[in-house]
């Protein structure tokens, strides 16, 4: 494994490198940025190796998967973050093992994960979807209906929502994936000068790794990235 481990090092210094380019494009400094990364394609061997580089932040899309993985590689002080769609039944399975769920989409989840929150004595951080792109195939709640879910939070004393998350649409111009993640960026500022969110609403979850250097650059706060860190290594 040592030419894999050599290669994900490799990865990671250009990775990181395109990072602190794009923050100090837009007068930011790298370490407001948080790097999640996606292991949805590879196994725990690669985890182990991500987390001797110093990545400890790392997302799965599917519940089933961050399980499993969170099963083999518990002797690591892993942060496990949700990035895909959580089924309500999946929850109460889910809510120990992370430590952020960015896919919050509706109102009934919220519900959901305030039981859970009441069953473990703690609150749940989780991060509101937005669909920015207006695919009919994408989650998340419309941008319109942001501000009334965010003034019916107090119904949910035990999840503690900490921005917003969106996702890009497929096959656009740079020019519109950047007004997608400029249109997040103003949803949650205009949520935090209305006063309707606490001091911890600050996170934006955007970009991917075709488009996370935009996401910085509109002012991204977390970015989750998988195929860009493991090119060159055989995954699947």
């Amino acid at each position: 494994m040592s030419d894999v481990s050599d290669r994900i090092k490799a990865n990671l210094v250009t990775l990181r490198e395109r990072i602190s380019a794009a923050a100090r494009r837009s007068d930011r400094s790298p370490e407001e940025i948080t790097l999640v990364v996606v292991t949805k394609y590879v196994g725990p061997e690669i985890i182990q190796i991500l987390f001797q580089h110093g990545c400890n932040e790392i997302g799965e899309s599917r519940p089933q998967e961050l399980w499993r993985k969170f099963e083999q590689c518990r002797d690591l002080p892993i942060r496990w973050h949700l990035v895909g769609p959580l089924q309500r039944n999946k929850a109460q399975r889910t809510v120990p093992l992370v430590s952020l769920i960015h896919s919050v989409e509706s109102r009934l989840l919220l519900e959901t994960l305030d039981r859970c929150g009441q069953k473990l004595g703690h609150v749940v951080p989780v991060l509101l979807e937005v669909n920015i792109s207006g695919e009919s195939a994408k989650h998340g709640f419309p941008p319109e209906e942001i501000p009334k879910v965010v003034d019916q939070l107090d119904r949910f004393p035990r999840v503690e929502v900490r921005g917003l998350m969106g996702i890009s649409g497929l096959n656009i111009t740079v020019a519109e994936i950047r007004r997608q993640f400029a249109t997040l960026r103003e949803l949650r500022d205009r949520l935090v000068s209305s006063g309707l969110v606490g001091p911890r609403f600050t996170e934006l979850s955007m970009g991917m790794s075709g488009d996370f250097e935009v996401a910085i650059e509109e002012g991204a706060t977390i970015i989750r990235v998988g195929s860009a860190l493991f090119e060159g290594i055989e995954t699947g």
